[in-house]
């Protein structure tokens, strides 16, 4: 995919990732547990910290939930499941973050989809409840000009539909942030919502992210008991 991308950004991109942590949170008295597994999305690569990641967001409006991240930058479906497995004990909420790099990689659609089923079955063996969010339309990402953004997109639109797919079978809640262009809010304030590589959200774009998981997932219901004090 180099050679549809804007070079300097890759670098931007490299230095992103060297600088990046993923959120734990450890509160004394926890009233929830959260695994959160996948990619540098999940790590929170591109926010100015981890406290405005997405897994710093919810640290912050859910003080007594504990946390436990463990993705890793550059992570597939393939990856995830590994994450998983190493994963012990229950938990009470699941969050999948992952699929830009298997659209990015060009993993094939059958390796994605096992991958998916399997990542979506562990989870499940985790907790009763698993929130599985792919990452948006990663041809809408300014890293990236035509056509190879007009490929990745349509990359996107199959990771979505096998995602989707996956989540109904497992009872898990699909979190859909795939949009048009034109749609996406992501791609309409293009400098505000990016980091400087041009494909990692910046901290206005995980608080999108944030905002689109509390309306589709319902977490209000979901981590109620950890508001209390």
């Amino acid at each position: 995919m180099a050679s549809g991308c804007a070079p300097w950004r890759l670098n931007e991109a490299r230095a992103l990732v060297e600088r990046s942590e993923p959120l734990q949170r450890l509160p004394a008295d926890p009233a929830q547990r959260l695994l959160i597994v996948g990619d540098s999305t999940g790590v929170g690569t591109g926010a100015t910290s981890p406290q405005t990641s997405l897994a710093g967001l919810l640290a912050q409006a859910w003080p007594r939930l504990e946390i436990d991240n463990r993705a890793k930058n550059g992570a597939t479906f393939a990856d995830v499941r590994g994450q998983l497995e190493a994963a012990t004990g229950r938990y009470d909420l699941v969050l999948v973050q992952a699929g830009g790099n298997d659209v990015m990689r060009l993993r094939s659609e059958s390796a994605m989809r096992g991958d998916i089923e399997r990542v979506a079955e562990l989870a499940r063996a985790r907790s009763a409840h698993v929130l599985i969010m792919p990452a948006g339309n990663v041809g809408n990402a300014p890293l990236f000009f035509p056509p190879v953004s007009w490929y990745l997109s349509a990359r996107s639109r199959t990771l979505h539909g096998l995602v989707r797919e996956a989540a109904a079978r497992h009872q898990a809640v699909y979190v859909d942030r795939y949009q048009e262009r034109a749609q996406d809010p992501m791609a309409r304030q293009p400098d505000l919502m990016y980091a400087a590589d041009g494909l990692h959200p910046s901290d206005a774009g995980y608080s999108n992210w944030f905002e689109v998981l509390s309306q589709q997932a319902s977490l209000s219901a979901l981590l109620a008991p950890s508001q209390a004090r």
